[in-house]
């Protein structure tokens, strides 16, 4: 037998040991919804390997280090998984016109956003929390950064929300998206945060 013949028949006949004697068991490292991905130690009976790209996998063991794994077979040891996992959080800031609870025309248009994102889940939990600038007092500000959170949670029922859960909270001046001095209008302050989960 040929030389080269030999080596191309050693090279096969390896290729089928390993896949044969693969470990079924393995350690997948896939990306975060917004795209980034950290890393996975994997510590086994044969060793230890850390996968620090996505879609690469390594055998639970920890025997061999990472390889690619391509979308066909993520898809078919994993789809069933994958698709049970749960919605992230959505999260929609609301902003409104200076001491009053009167939304911003663009965030008048976020409300059905919040509505359709809302109606693509089975049981919605939904967090309305009100925020002011720090023009005004304490005892002012924490009042009417309530009535926003109320008013939003309103429009949003009129609207025809139907959640699980609805909490209502003020955190009036504290907690300021733009740190500012005392007595000062910033109107990204002036807002309702809506998580949707």
């Amino acid at each position: 037998m040929p030389t080269k013949l030999i080596k191309l028949f050693l090279a096969g006949s390896c290729i089928l040991a390993l896949t044969a004697c693969a470990p079924k068991s393995y350690v997948v490292l896939l990306e975060s919804p917004d795209g980034t991905t950290g890393q996975v130690i994997v510590k086994g009976q044969k060793g230890e390997q850390v996968i620090s790209t996505a879609r690469h996998a390594v055998p639970a063991d920890g025997s061999a280090p990472p390889v690619a794994v391509d979308l066909v077979k993520l898809e078919k040891d994993f789809g069933d998984a994958m698709a049970a996992r749960p919605k992230l959080p959505a999260h929609f800031l609301l902003y409104f016109e200076s001491g009053g609870i009167k939304l911003t025309k663009e965030s008048q248009a976020l409300l059905a956003k919040i509505l359709e994102d809302a109606n693509t889940r089975p049981a919605p939990d939904i967090s309305v929390i009100g925020h002011t600038d720090t023009a005004g007092n304490d005892k002012t500000n924490e009042a009417l950064s309530l009535k926003r959170a109320k008013a939003v949670a309103d429009m949003l029922k009129e609207k025809g929300l139907k959640a699980r859960e609805l909490t209502v909270e003020s955190h009036g001046e504290r907690n300021q998206l733009i740190k500012t001095p005392d007595n000062t209008q910033e109107p990204k302050n002036r807002r309702v945060e809506v998580s949707v989960r």
